[in-house]
């Protein structure tokens, strides 16, 4: 593990929630939002422990960090030697949580963190659910121009995909169970779609989430988000997901698609030309053939993986 050195486990009962803080240049508030959330978690009384993951930051954040760590008893201060990403950050404080209930959060002031304990508190009282994300109601992110259609072109893929109406595909602020959420951990990647990537993992399995709208700040400080390429990750890890889940909702439509327009233009071709078939038509064929052989054949280790 990427740490400076080894955290102690605190003292006391176990925590029933985990609240996983992702900290990356936020000296500036990052002392707010902890004191704002360690005030409503101790107003709702529920055991708790808040996991501060510094990912390395340029800025003074861990010193702040280091500085109040004694002064929450819940709160537990981690280190990292090297910028690992928000992904990173957030699978490895998972592994590390202590309660069952594991929260993902911002530190940048934007989510309703006030709203950790009814979030939580939904998980221990529905069995039925295994996440609750806040599904926020307006977008106030950097590039929100091009964010707002992007991500609802996104979005409605997704949606396709995975049959499920999804109101907020990346969410920032959400809370799962940890004991559901581990054969997923792995598939995490290091940047910000890790949000994304649970969301899909849990819809992919039938694993029910509760949306719960919440409002969006504008985020403290400068945004990590870097549009064009955090947006190309964002696309790629749905599609991924989608694949690694469901690989012939993705390959058999474009394999059948490829496979008609090239039988729909051979019967043109073989009425205009007896007996003649263009190299395009033939390629138009064989491609769909190949797609739909590809689709048959991922599927099929999609299912042995799964009967492992």
């Amino acid at each position: 593990m990427p740490v400076e050195d080894e955290v102690q486990p605190l003292s006391g009962p176990a925590p029933v929630a985990t609240i996983v803080l992702p900290c990356y240049n936020e000296e500036a508030h990052v002392l707010l939002e902890i004191q704002r959330i360690t005030k409503v978690m101790d107003d709702d009384g529920m055991p708790y422990e808040l996991l501060a993951v510094d990912d390395c930051s340029t800025d003074d954040t861990l010193k702040v960090l280091r500085s109040v760590e004694h002064e929450y008893p819940h709160l537990r201060v981690v280190a990292f030697r090297r910028n690992g990403g928000s992904g990173t950050v957030r699978r490895i404080g998972t592994q590390m949580a202590r309660g069952e209930i594991v929260v993902w959060t911002d530190a940048d002031m934007s989510y309703e963190n006030e709203r950790i304990p009814e979030l939580v508190r939904v998980l221990l009282e529905d069995d039925s659910y295994d996440q609750v994300v806040g599904a926020r109601t307006t977008e106030e992110g950097s590039h929100k121009a091009l964010r707002v259609p992007a991500k609802f072109v996104i979005r409605k893929v997704a949606e396709v995909l995975a049959r499920q109406r999804i109101p907020d595909l990346n969410s920032g602020l959400r809370a799962f169970r940890k004991s559901v959420s581990l054969p997923y951990l792995r598939l995490l990647p290091a940047g910000f779609s890790c949000v994304t990537t649970i969301t899909l993992s849990f819809l992919c399995n039938q694993h029910d989430i509760k949306y719960v709208p919440t409002a969006y700040a504008k985020r403290a400080g400068k945004s990590k988000f870097h549009f064009t390429k955090d947006a190309y990750r964002y696309i790629l890890q749905v599609l991924r997901m989608i694949m690694y889940f469901e690989p012939l909702r993705v390959l058999m439509p474009l394999a059948l698609g490829l496979f008609g327009i090239g039988f729909l233009k051979g019967v043109v071709d073989m009425v205009r030309h007896p007996f003649y078939f263009p190299a395009n038509t033939v390629l138009l064929l064989v491609s769909g053939l190949l797609v739909g052989a590809v689709a048959l054949l991922a599927d099929l280790v999609v299912r042995s993986r799964d009967s492992a």
